[in-house]
């Protein structure tokens, strides 16, 4: 019996990601002209899209980083529309050896878009056939193994290569050096936010309030994803607890139920600066250390919390490890500490009082 309630639990919830993932690229704009936000990447980019369509050529490889949710794989999708080509999509953990890749490549059609999602987790045989790909659209197909090994070239057709990756640090240089355009994405100010979760509630049929827009779109941790997700909650709770309208106090009300705050930490958020406080007095503390404390995996604790929060102010990477700033204690409404992390640092001599030394 319990076997069988698990397995109904899995399928509701693959069916309920599954109807999220639809629900979220319906309310991708489509083209460049439908984009909010990210201005300047989308001008530079509809240079580049219209002088390569005046050429009648593939353009430039594209590389796209940032964090998660600010509309990477959107951006490569409203490129394969601009130019009016095909798409394939697949990602860096996907391509596992060289011949995986050569099968994508190979198959190509003239003016096709490759997106790779993560490309700086392309396994290396296949990162080293891709250098090849992206400058002489050629790939060399290895026959038979050791000193009998013959490789074959196999030209292919001209493409676009648009890859995305949340941790640009990791791409080997000779890699992104082959990009002839690259772009990182900014977080979005609240007011840009505010459009997209209005333009989303017409598209999803939702009567939304300007103050309830609002409300969304400063919990929103900077994220059009997040603005979204948010959206499709509040909208739940409107339509169960209310009369279907969002409004200010009826955004408030169910994002307090959802654990979302006024300034968009979530229960990880606050999970990490209370173990780091209460925990580890402060800091610092390293990053498999912290994550243990609050039962996550180190990577979704640097990837999912760690940039909102070093961006709020309210924790700092130091070559010691994670430290709270006095804005943290605050936050929790704990007296700050006469000595800290920031205070030691300065008696050692590393800095004036107050300077915490970050690193990437």
């Amino acid at each position: 019996m319990t076997r069988r309630s698990d397995e109904a639990e899995r399928t509701v919830s693959a069916l309920a990601d599954a109807d999220d993932r639809v629900v979220e690229g319906a309310l991708r704009p489509k083209r460049l002209a439908e984009m909010i936000g990210q201005t300047r990447v989308r001008d530079q980019l509809s240079l580049m899209l219209e002088g390569a369509l005046r050429r009648g050529r593939a353009p430039d490889h594209v590389l796209l980083s940032g964090p998660p949710g600010l509309g990477k794989t959107t951006i490569a999708m409203i490129i394969a529309a601009e130019l009016g080509a095909p798409m394939r999509i697949t990602s860096g953990p996907a391509i596992e050896r060289a011949g995986d890749l050569a099968a994508i490549l190979s198959t190509l059609s003239d003016g096709e878009v490759v997106f790779i999602d993560e490309i700086h987790r392309v396994a290396r045989p296949a990162e080293e056939m891709l250098y090849l790909a992206m400058e002489d659209f050629r790939v060399d197909v290895v026959i038979g193994k050791g000193p009998g090994a013959t490789a074959i070239p196999l030209d292919i057709a001209p493409f676009t290569l648009v890859g995305a990756t949340t941790r640009a640090g990791l791409l080997p240089a000779a890699l992104r050096d082959r990009f002839g355009f690259t772009a990182h994405l900014d977080f979005y100010e609240p007011e840009e936010l505010g459009v997209i979760v209005r333009r989303s509630a017409g598209l999803l049929a939702v009567a939304l309030r300007d103050d309830g827009a609002e409300e969304i779109a400063g919990r929103s941790r900077g994220t059009p994803r997040i603005a979204n997700r948010l959206l499709r909650r509040v909208r739940d709770y409107a339509e169960v607890r209310g009369n279907g309208l969002i409004t200010r106090d009826i955004a408030q009300a169910a994002l307090e139920l959802y654990e979302v705050d006024e300034r968009g930490l979530d229960r990880l958020d606050h999970a990490v600066l209370a173990a780091l406080i209460r925990k580890f007095g402060g800091g610092p503390v390293g990053l498999s250390t912290l994550a243990v404390a609050v039962g996550e995996e180190a990577e979704t604790v640097e990837v999912v919390a760690e940039p909102f929060l070093v961006r709020a102010g309210l924790i700092a990477r130091t070559p010691r490890g994670r430290v709270a700033t006095p804005a943290s204690w605050e936050y929790l409404g704990l007296p700050v500490p006469q000595q800290g992390p920031w205070a030691r640092q300065s008696e050692a001599g590393q800095g004036p009082p107050g300077e915490v030394t970050l690193f990437d």
